[in-house]
């Protein structure tokens, strides 16, 4: 595990900014006025490279059937980000907090929902049996880290939403269509794991 806590570490100093759900958008500018409302999700990646993602309840209000990295909004009773995200992680998807080992944020994502979101990268120590919480994750699955991690996986696509077309990164694998702020975020990452100096 050592060498992909380097690999990982070595991403995290890499200096980028910032992503939005804006980015691919500059036609649509977001509300001067608007409130964001901030929110911790968990990038977790277990010791052998697979990365840990889940599947959004279809009946939910925000964001249904979609892929997702585990976490939400902040509570008042969440210290920071990095506590929301891995109290959320356990509540929708029985990951202990004892098997995770925080490596530090990634930069915050915007989205055009009004939240702000910061990616808690972790590895997961062990291989703790997962389990979801059927009022919020219809289901877990795993995707190797290597595939995320390319660059090259990555397309960019466009839907129209409240009248307006938008783009937005996707990275297909298999049945699961990952796109919007989880794909810019992993986005992000893959960048930094391919940085070349």
């Amino acid at each position: 595990m050592s060498e992909l806590r380097e690999r990982l570490t070595t991403a995290l100093s890499r200096p980028t900014g910032p992503s939005s759900d804006f980015d691919l958008n500059r036609s649509a500018v977001p509300p001067s006025q608007r409130s964001l409302r901030g929110a911790g999700v968990l990038v977790p990646v277990r010791h052998d490279g697979r990365m840990i993602l889940t599947k959004r309840a279809s009946h939910l209000s925000q964001h249904p059937g979609q892929i997702a990295f585990p976490g939400g909004k902040i509570d008042p009773t969440d210290a920071d980000a990095t506590a929301a995200a891995l109290r959320e992680a356990w509540e929708e998807t029985a990951l202990p907090t004892d098997a995770v080992e925080v490596l530090g944020h990634l930069p915050t994502h915007e989205t055009v929902t009004g939240f702000t979101i910061t990616p808690v990268l972790a590895l997961v120590s062990g291989d703790p049996p997962l389990r979801p919480e059927i009022g919020e994750v219809s289901e877990i699955f795993e995707v190797p880290l290597s595939f995320v991690a390319d660059p090259g996986n990555f397309t960019v696509q466009s839907r129209v939403w409240r009248g307006q077309r938008r783009h937005y990164y996707a990275v297909p694998f298999g049945p699961y269509y990952i796109w919007g702020a989880t794909a810019r975020i992993l986005r992000g990452l893959a960048e930094r794991m391919t940085w070349q100096d």
